[in-house]
């Protein structure tokens, strides 16, 4: 059965030429040109992949509002943002609100196209059979690379799969730092600093939901980030 990608996107012409793109690539698409009845689609069946236009006909920032609707459904759902708007704030709104990519309308259709299957590709063990465990533990952190989740003192985490791997990074090698190319390179994500710096606070605070005290993602000024192994 063909991956299924919901593309919500209020002007026609170019929904189709995404849909027409992902349709050649074997992809089965539905279009959705307003958040009410994207959400209603989702409500009865999620995609494999969401991308998301930020304004939706009237509402200048449906998409935010989608973005936070389909991501407390599917904490590990891949969501892309694709939009005109290229301004730093609504970039770090998008990724804040959870989205795993953010890119703009002038991207070409191949690099859209490799983004949308990098992600993809990230999350296919989540939809796989576990044969084995493949593990990285941390102290009270856990990852599990097979099922690509996370706990912290036995409390799951919710990450995305961009969050996931940027946790991956830095907790494989405790002590040494990770600069922001290489926490992109781990996620296979390219962003700009203030958008990994968005992420990093992201992650924090989704541990210190379940560890009020969580400090264990050190940041190294001018460098990047290290995580620190505590007592």
């Amino acid at each position: 059965m063909p991956q299924h990608i919901a593309i919500v996107e209020d002007e026609a012409n170019l929904a189709a030429n995404y849909r027409d793109a992902l349709q050649r690539q074997g992809f089965s698409v539905a279009l959705y040109d307003n958040r009410v009845s994207a959400a209603e689609a989702f409500a009865q069946r999620l995609p494999d992949l969401a991308i998301i236009d930020v304004g939706l006909g009237d509402e200048f920032e449906g998409g935010f509002e989608l973005c936070r609707d389909l991501r407390s459904r599917a904490p590990e759902l891949p969501i892309v943002f694709l939009t005109a708007r290229d301004s730093e704030l609504d970039i770090i709104c998008g990724l804040r609100l959870g989205a795993d990519d953010y890119l703009t309308k002038n991207i070409s259709q191949p690099h859209m196209l490799a983004r949308i299957t990098a992600l993809l590709r990230r999350v296919k063990a989540l939809r796989t059979p576990e044969v084995r465990e493949h593990r990285v533990e941390r102290g009270a952190l856990l990852l599990n690379l097979e099922r690509m989740t996370a706990s912290w003192r036995q409390q799951a985490v919710d990450l995305t799969v961009t969050e996931f791997w940027m946790v991956h990074a830095l907790a494989r090698h405790p002590g040494h730092v990770r600069n922001r190319q290489q926490l992109m390179e781990a996620a296979n994500v390219v962003l700009d600093d203030n958008s990994i710096t968005s992420h990093i606070k992201r992650i924090r605070r989704k541990f210190q939901v379940a560890d009020g005290e969580f400090n264990a993602i050190e940041t190294a000024y001018g460098m990047g980030y290290r995580w620190v192994e505590r007592e």
